[in-house]
């Protein structure tokens, strides 16, 4: 994969924090992002370890969160509307989108999303 910059979604750290080496080796070396909501889903997750909690922000803390301004809500609003997904992952792809960065997820859902630079990730 070119490039150095990378939008995560949220299930990929999961698979990342659950030692997905390959993964892991994917993303070496690569510049991350994500969403605000990203981080809002991870650390509000119930039923997390005060240690899982720690590991969460500390990776969190190593990406560029990107918060919602008014250029993504504009797109949110638009993806929303146009191919019917849900906010959360709405508010994703339309960060990724606003920055230009590819997306990666494991989600199928987003491929629908035909603007969008997408890297389908498979989860083994």
């Amino acid at each position: 994969m070119s490039g150095n910059k990378l939008f995560l979604d949220t299930n990929i750290i999961l698979y990342l924090l659950s030692g997905d080496e390959t993964l892991a080796d994917l993303l070496n070396n690569k510049q991350l992002y994500i969403s605000i909501i990203t981080e809002l889903e991870l650390l509000a997750f119930k039923g997390i370890s005060k240690e899982e909690e720690l590991i969460l922000i500390d990776f969190v803390s190593q990406c560029k969160t990107i918060n919602i301004n008014s250029n993504i809500k504009q797109e949110t609003i638009r993806i929303r509307k146009l191919y019917n997904t849900k906010l959360p992952d709405s508010i994703i792809i339309a960060t990724a989108l606003y920055l230009d960065l590819p997306l990666i997820t494991s989600d199928l859902e987003f491929k629908k999303v035909e603007e969008l630079t997408l890297v389908l990730y498979e989860n083994r």
